[in-house]
């Protein structure tokens, strides 16, 4: 896997300083948001198929090569502006914002907060709000519960458990203890490796406002404000998961008035299971 030229930068934001990678091209530059469980590198395989394009992908702060806080915590919205300031410092007039997992939710924050910045919206395997389908992995709901959080904390601190409840996860998920995503993606922020620290603090951070962000969520789909996005909004899943399933994604394309749904033969990273298929979809729509 040949990895295209990039320029990198360092971002500064009042949370940390985020490591961003700027693939050169053409045209309104797509920006790839990851979510709890990896970072950046789940686009590695996307990229080189956006031939030619503009494309922007950045850890957020305490994931992969982003600065670790210690002792920090998210705060409300802070993915969001997170998110701003790469737009803003990197100048990018508009964009096409590319949310997966927990990075959805950001995309469409970023596309209510900043119509006019946004030429379109892609939403992967992720969710907004409730919907009648939608099950977060037993991982997830356990690090999200703020009932269990002595339990999730004790699990997460003893490597052992940590091995098991991640192997539990994969193998839901249809993935292999050995694939190689969960090798180059989320093994990194669960135990570090030679080129990071691990990612256990902001993993426990943002998973603990899974539910407080879900009902915010909820209020910004009671008010009205998803209905009056006018940009084209592509809503593509892998159609082998089992949690953000296609009801999730239908109920995702009901919030929005310029909605098209998609479904590729992958499961939840889509964007690493099938890469061409999905460029296909994001180059064919544009």
């Amino acid at each position: 896997m040949t990895t295209p030229t990039y320029v990198q930068h360092k971002v500064a934001t009042p949370f940390g300083s985020l490591d961003v990678r700027d693939f050169p091209g053409a045209g309104d530059p797509f920006v790839l948001l990851h979510g709890f469980p990896d970072d950046s590198t789940i686009y590695n395989k996307l990229v080189p198929e956006l031939h030619q394009r503009r494309v922007v992908t950045f850890d957020y702060v305490g994931y992969g090569q982003s600065e670790r806080v210690r002792g920090a915590s998210v705060v409300e919205g802070q993915r969001l502006k997170e998110t701003a300031a790469v737009i803003d410092q990197l100048n990018l007039e508009k964009v096409v914002i590319v949310g997966h997992d927990a990075g959805g939710p950001v995309a469409v924050e970023y596309a209510a907060a900043h119509p006019d910045r946004v030429a379109r919206m892609v939403l992967l395997n992720c969710y907004f709000g409730e919907s009648p389908t939608l099950r977060f992995p037993e991982m997830i709901r356990l690090l999200g519960d703020p009932h269990l959080v002595p339990l999730a904390d004790a699990l997460m601190q003893d490597p052992a458990q940590r091995k098991w409840l991640l192997e539990h996860t994969a193998r839901q998920f249809g993935y292999a203890p050995t694939d190689d995503i969960r090798e180059m993606s989320i093994i990194p922020q669960f135990f570090g490796s030679a080129a990071q620290p691990d990612s256990l603090e902001a993993i426990r951070a943002w998973t603990g406002r899974l539910f407080a962000d879900i009902a915010l969520t909820n209020e910004v789909i009671a008010s009205g404000t998803l209905a009056t996005l006018r940009c084209p909004v592509d809503v593509v899943f892998g159609a082998n998961d089992p949690y953000l399933n296609a009801g999730v994604a239908e109920h995702l394309a009901s919030l929005f008035p310029n909605a098209q749904r998609h479904s590729i033969e992958a499961r939840h990273w889509v964007q690493w299971d099938e890469p061409k298929a999905l460029a296909g979809v994001l180059m064919r729509a544009d």
